[in-house]
């Protein structure tokens, strides 16, 4: 297999693999971290979980890439990256450390949440630095063979490290803290693993750090103001529309998403723990759609254009949601996972295409910072109207013809305009 084949040339590249260790250790962890979290605060026995819990935990997983995203290369082209990768996932062992302690000692939610909010957003700076490092480990004729396989080898340890923390936390009663423990050592290990490449191996160049850090914060606040002025201008309406559309999608998954554990942890489970491992049998197969849709989306966006394409996937989310959901039963919810899969990383795939096809090169950067701040505050917003909307089971038929409502308005929207 070629993949196969590309990864073991880039292996070959002795400080390529210790970063990709550095990767994989630190991934590993989110994936346990970010399981136990949410597990503690929506399936704990002893917590009468609400939608506004959920959608706290939501803001605390996604808001530090939102707020802190754009402006996390101006820091890190001022400091040693392997330094980041130290003392970043030193202090996210302490910070872990200290959330197992906060979960067993029962202390108030604002207290555990703090804690929590520490540890995901110095993840923003740490796989930032990763990527920003990675010319410095192989050479150029490779660099795009590795920027292709090594986030993906990080995102497999990363949902490798969330089923461990499922198969922890089904395993062995009452065991959050010792799951949120498991990720701490996994953060060590990361940190460890970076003592392998030098200090200054990974940069950045010293004679290319900007003189004064208020003039570069100053200067990313331009560039995310400017990459919206570009987007409002009427030639650039095409990659507007689109991650509007995105972005309301996003907001639709959002708010399923939480419905979807509220029903879990109440409506169609006898205790938490079968709740538990409904969920995640939910979300794996929610991942199974979007591994569909990888393989789908190039065929169909090239039949009917990535805009029509995106007005397919929304008409069909228009019309499947609410059917498939509206029962409230296990077997339509699995089936409604996987739709749900395929048609929100379809609709994805083919938003980072116009993107990347209709934005001039030297805005591409710019926009993309928007579309990441636009795609992680629709998530957060979701959960947040979500948290208002429905009752203590989780069953709220206005939420699910709402978003069904939201799924039609995008794809009459974007019909239209592929039509024009």
């Amino acid at each position: 297999m070629s993949v196969v084949r590309d990864l073991r040339v880039l292996l070959r590249f002795r400080d390529f693999r210790r970063l990709l260790a550095v990767r994989l250790l630190s991934q590993g962890a989110d994936g346990v971290y970010q399981v136990a979290l949410a597990t503690y605060v929506v399936f704990s026995p002893e917590k009468q979980t609400s939608a506004g819990a959920i959608a706290a935990a939501m803001a605390v997983l996604l808001l530090p890439y939102s707020l802190v995203g754009p402006f996390a290369g101006v820091l890190l082209d001022r400091w040693r990256r392997r330094q980041v990768f130290l003392y970043g996932n030193l202090l996210r062992t302490l910070m872990a450390c200290v959330t197992a302690v906060l979960m067993l000692g029962g202390v108030p939610d604002w207290l555990f949440y703090v804690s929590a909010l520490c540890v995901t957003a110095v993840n923003r700076f740490i796989l930032a630095g990763l990527s920003a490092a990675l010319p410095r480990v192989v050479d150029d004729e490779r660099l795009v063979m590795a920027n292709s396989l090594s986030p993906t080898a990080g995102t497999l340890a990363a949902t490798a490290g969330g089923g461990l923390a499922f198969l922890v936390r089904l395993v062995a009663a009452d065991s959050d803290a010792a799951v949120v423990l498991l990720g701490a050592a996994l953060y060590l290990g990361s940190a460890v693993a970076s003592l392998s490449l030098a200090p200054e191996r990974l940069g950045p160049d010293r004679e290319s750090v900007p003189p004064r850090l208020g003039t570069a914060l100053a200067d990313a606040t331009r560039d995310l103001v400017a990459g919206v002025r570009y987007l409002a201008a009427p030639q650039r309406r095409e990659a507007a529309r689109a991650l509007i559309a995105m972005s309301l999608m996003r907001f639709c998954y959002g708010a399923l998403l939480v419905l979807v554990l509220m029903l879990c942890r109440y409506a169609l489970s006898s205790d938490a723990d079968h709740g538990l491992t409904l969920l995640g049998l939910a979300l794996g197969i929610s991942g199974a759609g979007f591994f569909a849709a990888a393989v789908v989306t190039p065929w169909a966006a090239g039949r009917l254009g990535p805009g029509g394409w995106i007005a397919v996937c929304a008409a069909a989310a228009a019309v499947l949601e609410p059917a498939l959901g509206l029962p409230f039963a296990t077997g339509p919810m699995l089936v409604a996972a996987f739709v749900l899969g395929l048609i929100t990383q379809g609709a994805k795939i083919s938003t980072d295409t116009i993107v990347q096809h209709t934005v001039d090169d030297g805005f591409r950067g710019r926009v993309f910072s928007v579309y990441d701040v636009l795609f992680n505050v629709a998530f957060v917003g979701a959960a947040a109207v979500a948290a208002l909307m429905l009752p203590p089971d989780g069953r709220s038929v206005a939420l699910v013809v709402t978003v069904a409502v939201v799924y039609a308005a995008v794809a009459v929207a974007m019909y239209r305009f592929e039509r024009q």
